[in-house]
């Protein structure tokens, strides 16, 4: 990929082409707006105060295995209206199907220590992204860290 904004580990970056061509094939159009990023570019946009921004260090994007997705309508925005579009539905239907799960749900926010992030999406591979998808445990309930 040309930018640096939506780079990804190779495993993830493969499993994504992937997830948008499935999603593509149903008709929905899925957009990679932001996925690695470096320390001092986390640094640059981290709002302690946002609920949604890690600090650098601590960023899931920094380990190259998160992308921020939207949709046209969207664009490069990100709001949590996502969650109820077509293509955010699609996405948290069918993300771990690719490996992804959707990394902060709602409801969970005491547990996960973000807000709702329908557009964020990490992978971790298809076997634990179905696991969790299936029993709508986080990442942190999954290995009892909350």
């Amino acid at each position: 990929v040309s930018s640096n904004r939506v780079m990804l580990r190779s495993e993830a970056a493969e499993a994504l082409e992937n997830l948008f061509a499935g999603a593509d094939d149903e008709g929905i159009y899925l957009y990679a707006v932001s996925g690695y990023r470096s320390y001092n570019y986390q640094a640059s946009i981290y709002n302690p105060y946002s609920g949604y921004s890690a600090p650098p260090g601590a960023s899931e994007h920094q380990l190259g295995l998160a992308m921020d997705v939207s949709s046209a309508y969207y664009g490069s925005t990100l709001t949590t209206e996502f969650g109820y579009t077509a293509e955010g539905q699609w996405l948290a239907n069918n993300a771990h199907n690719y490996g992804f799960i959707v990394r902060y749900l709602p409801g969970k926010e005491d547990i996960t220590g973000y807000y709702y992030e329908p557009w964020h999406i990490r992978y971790v591979g298809v076997e634990l992204a179905t696991e969790l998808f299936n029993s709508g445990k986080t990442l942190e309930e999954y290995y009892g860290e909350y």
